[in-house]
């Protein structure tokens, strides 16, 4: 590893007009950002942007530094036509606006294989409009899961190096198999697994309750969320970290953002000790 190259940043949130935490985002020096589709819950989608504001987002992404995902419905399921269309329609906010992932949930009652090839059109679509496809675990979803899927993606051309995961620690820590415990999570993934984007909250293994970093357990005791992070930087791990929540007062992101930036350094420097080979 010669540099590393991760981003901070927060989410639109259904309880807030989305242009509340992106200027808040702007405000504060955040360097990513992501645009989560969820209409349905009372939130934005993509539909409320025409052409003009997606070509002002797009200036303003390469004018401020700030990197775009884009967060695909929660039920957009691609073996579904209804799901597929969803994710299409991120895919085509994503290219609009200069996003680099999309990221969508994982449906492991598919099948691995008849999920990851109902991705093959999404990949097409995403590759023509330069971004990934990210997969993200749910509090049902398993690492064996995701090791499958993966088996699966390591053998189609088409979707090698366009499609990786997005761990959700806080959906880690709630799976039954791996429950306040989202480094042995980790653990679990094969080295096939690569993991390009993370959503960081916490919860104490009891609700999905999207806590702040620094607000659950690593309140009391970091060393868990400090283990995480050195394991995704042994894996290469260079995307965006995606704070998923609204707190009040929303200042709180700022501290986790600084908070989280100098643990990353610091196991960066670490790690860049350790001799190699």
């Amino acid at each position: 590893m010669d540099q590393m190259t991760v981003r901070i940043g927060n989410q639109t949130n259904c309880h807030t007009p989305a242009r509340l935490p992106y200027e808040f985002a702007l405000c504060h020096g955040f360097d990513a950002f992501e645009w989560f589709s969820d209409k349905g819950r009372a939130g934005w989608c993509e539909a409320d942007m025409g052409s003009a504001e997606r070509a002002e987002l797009r200036w303003a992404s390469q004018d401020r530094g700030i990197l775009f995902s884009v967060h695909a419905p929660h039920a957009a399921d691609p073996t579904s036509a209804e799901g597929a269309a969803a994710i299409l329609r991120s895919i085509h906010f994503a290219g609009d606006v200069g996003a680099t992932v999309v990221n969508l949930h994982l449906f492991p009652q598919c099948g691995a294989r008849p999920f990851a090839e109902s991705l093959v059109p999404l990949v097409e679509a995403a590759r023509r409009a330069k971004v990934r496809l990210s997969l993200e675990n749910t509090p049902q979803t398993s690492p064996d899961h995701f090791n499958a899927i993966f088996e699966v993606l390591s053998g189609m051309p088409e979707a090698r190096e366009h499609v990786g995961m997005c761990l959700d620690m806080g959906h880690a820590n709630l799976f039954a198999g791996t429950r306040n415990d989202y480094v042995r999570f980790v653990d679990l993934l094969g080295d096939h697994v690569p993991v390009i984007h993370w959503h960081a909250h916490e919860n104490w293994g009891d609700q999905d309750s999207h806590l702040t970093l620094f607000t659950g357990p690593a309140s009391r005791d970091e060393r868990g969320l400090r283990e995480l992070v050195r394991r995704l930087l042994r894996r290469g791990f260079c995307g965006s970290v995606v704070l998923e929540q609204w707190p009040h007062p929303p200042e709180r992101l700022i501290t986790a953002r600084d908070r989280l930036r100098q643990l990353l350094k610091s196991l960066w420097s670490e790690l860049q000790q350790i001799p190699t080979g």
